[in-house]
């Protein structure tokens, strides 16, 4: 996945930033979609500081188109439809508390993005605190799985198989353990 998208960019030009930022909004908006490829790739094509600072763009503005886009789609429903105790929480969830728990869980890089910004769309944080905890929950999150992705692009392949191997094995024994 990261070839191909890396061969859209190469022949993109002059477009390839413009590319790889919309890409990253509609990776957010589907909320589901992996962001790890899109980081993988910008790090391939624009270099390591210059990826990463394209990553945080696309997934800073990601988060925000996502979050107004959410927050319009809840409001056809009613939100009594919800009655989950975690639902009660985040309806009342706003201002400074909101600000921290929404930067904290940006910062853990495994943390399924869209969940946050579906749980913040159901919240009372207004749109531009839910940008600023977002965005700067995203830094460190994407220097952390930038770090990763780097180093994992200088080991030799046959390391990378190792890892690779070793990762489904630890994921299939987790499985099978719950």
């Amino acid at each position: 996945m990261t070839e191909t998208f890396l061969n859209v960019l190469e022949h993109a030009g002059l477009f390839a930033l413009i590319i790889s930022i919309t890409v990253n909004v509609l990776v957010s908006i589907i909320g589901v979609l992996p962001s790890v490829f899109i980081t993988a790739a910008n790090l391939l094509f624009f270099g390591l500081y210059n990826g990463l600072i394209v990553s945080i763009i696309g997934e800073g503005l990601g988060a925000i188109v996502s979050f107004v886009l959410y927050r319009k789609g809840l409001k056809s429903w009613r939100f009594k439809d919800f009655q989950h105790p975690v639902m009660f929480k985040l309806n009342d969830l706003e201002g400074y508390k909101a600000f921290w728990i929404i930067l904290s869980l940006r910062i853990l890089p495994f943390v399924p993005s869209g969940v946050i910004t579906l749980g913040s769309a159901f919240s009372k944080v207004s749109l531009s605190l839910f940008a600023i905890a977002s965005t700067l929950g995203k830094i460190p999150s994407l220097i952390i799985e930038a770090g990763a992705i780097y180093g994992f692009m200088q080991v030799e392949l046959k390391w990378k198989v190792l890892m690779i191997i070793a990762t489904i094995l630890f994921l299939l024994w987790k499985i099978k353990n719950k």
